[in-house]
């Protein structure tokens, strides 16, 4: 199955924005308790979430709760956790394997899915074991703010190697390429797609955004072109030919070497077109 593409924030105190979010493009919405939301609005924001969550909704909604750490995060679980179409949760500041068995141990209701967000040094160290630390780990993500504050580096160059560190994680890990942190300049279309082009090359797969006029770039970015999705095909194609003969390696018609290592990646691109109605529908 492909990843989601676009996971579009709204902030918790903000329900009136909640109907437009749904209604949006994107793939998930996240509605976010953390960091968006200031300290007197924590209770009202975790109420609005759990009225929004007690009834269906037309998408998948995840929660952002506050730091484990604090009281606030307790209090986002022991409200969040039963509500009925609550699709997962996610977890910021996330450091080790402990703080994502914690968080598993308070919903005790029943299992979620769980997105850990990695945003400081010790984090980005424990990626695998954050990764595996429990069968109902959904994903892996940075949070990019706080780690370029933590690291002290200014720009996307200086986090090219957590970046990589990430993507091996999950991979090592089974689970989804990751999705890429928010870009926070809403205005700055053309800097955001360059900023997309580059995760992708490093083998990222969608998305968070702040502002539903960032989900059309996300998506087209992330979105396979129609010469990505023959390539896949004809690489599938091969190999599946191939697999009644005596050889496991193939030369396609451009004379490039194929292997079954390649099988996983074709299939991703092609399940990425068909899911979106691309060219693979």
């Amino acid at each position: 199955m492909a990843p989601p593409l676009t996971l579009l924030y709204v902030p918790g105190d903000r329900p009136e924005r909640f109907a437009k979010a749904i209604a949006s493009e994107a793939d998930v919405v996240i509605v976010d308790l953390e960091d968006a939301v200031a300290p007197g609005h924590k209770d009202a924001a975790r109420d609005h979430a759990r009225a929004l969550l007690s009834h269906p909704t037309p998408k998948p909604v995840v929660v952002r709760i506050n730091d484990i750490r604090s009281a606030w995060g307790g209090a986002d679980l022991a409200l969040l956790g039963d509500a009925p179409s609550l699709a997962g949760v996610r977890i910021p500041k996330v450091e080790s394997a402990e703080d994502v068995r914690a968080v598993r141990t308070a919903l005790t209701s029943r299992p979620l899915p769980l997105h850990c967000l990695i945003e400081n040094a010790r984090g980005v160290e424990a990626a695998f074991e954050i990764a595996s630390a429990d069968p109902n780990v959904a994903s892996i993500a940075l949070g990019e703010a706080d780690l370029r504050s933590d690291l002290g580096v200014t720009d996307e160059e200086g986090l090219l190697w957590a970046r990589s560190r990430i993507v091996v994680a999950a991979r090592a890990a089974d689970l989804p390429a990751p999705a890429m942190s928010v870009y926070t300049k809403i205005d700055d279309l053309e800097g955001l797609a360059a900023s997309c082009r580059r995760g992708r090359a490093l083998g990222f797969i969608g998305r968070a955004a702040i502002h539903p006029r960032q989900l059309a770039v996300i998506a087209d970015c992330f979105m396979p072109t129609e010469a990505e999705v023959s390539a896949a095909r004809e690489l599938l194609n091969a190999l599946a030919d191939a697999n009644t003969g005596e050889h496991g390696v193939v030369v396609l018609p451009s004379g490039q070497f194929v292997d079954r290592a390649m099988i996983k990646g074709a299939e991703r691109v092609i399940a990425l077109a068909a899911r979106r109605g691309g060219p693979a529908a």
